[in-house]
C-alpha cells in the first residue's frame, strides 16, 4: 500500500444474492465483474467451508477453471482505467467481483487484482470482502 498515493482503488468481493456494493466514494460505481461463469468450488464438499484464500480453493480455481484468462481480461480493463485516472489525478476507483456466495471466486479474484495493482501502480489499495467480513473474518490489508 502506498499511503502517499492520490488514487485509492477499493476492491470488493460480494455475493450477487445480497446485491452489488455501493461505492463509498460517492462517485457511483466503477467496474463490476461477474465471476459466476467460472466453475464454483463451493459446489464441491471439500471446498464448502473454506474461501478463495485457502490453498485448496486456489489450486481448484487455477487448475480446473479458466480463472486466469478471466482475470487477464479484467486486469487489462482495470489497468486502462488506472492509467487514465492517474493521468487525470482522480482520487478513487472502485472494482467489484461478484459470485454466488461471495466466498470463493470473488474473494480469489479481488485478492488477485489487489496483488496485480500493488505491483504495477503507485496507488493505495483497500480490499473489502463483504460476505466474509459479515462472518467476522479478519481481512488482511494490502
Amino acid at each position: 500500500m502506498n499511503e502517499n498515493a492520490q488514487l485509492q482503488i477499493t476492491i470488493t468481493s460480494f455475493s450477487y444474492k445480497k446485491g452489488i456494493p455501493e461505492d463509498p466514494s460517492g462517485n457511483g460505481g466503477g467496474h463490476v465483474f461477474d465471476c459466476r461463469a467460472i466453475l464454483n468450488p463451493g459446489r464441491f464438499e471439500p471446498y464448502k467451508t473454506i474461501t478463495g484464500r485457502d490453498q485448496p480453493v486456489i489450486d481448484f480455481l487455477e487448475e480446473k477453471t479458466d480463472i486466469k484468462d478471466f482475470l487477464a481480461t479484467a486486469f487489462d480493463i482495470v489497468d486502462r482505467s488506472v492509467k487514465v485516472y492517474l493521468d487525470r489525478n482522480f482520487q478513487h476507483l472502485m472494482v467489484s467481483f461478484g459470485c454466488t456466495g461471495g466466498q470463493h471466486r470473488s474473494v480469489y479474484s479481488a485478492d488477485a487484482l489487489a496483488t496485480h495493482l500493488k505491483e504495477k501502480f503507485p496507488v493505495k489499495i483497500v480490499v473489502n470482502h463483504v460476505e466474509q467480513e459479515r462472518k467476522n473474518w479478519i481481512n488482511q490489508p494490502y
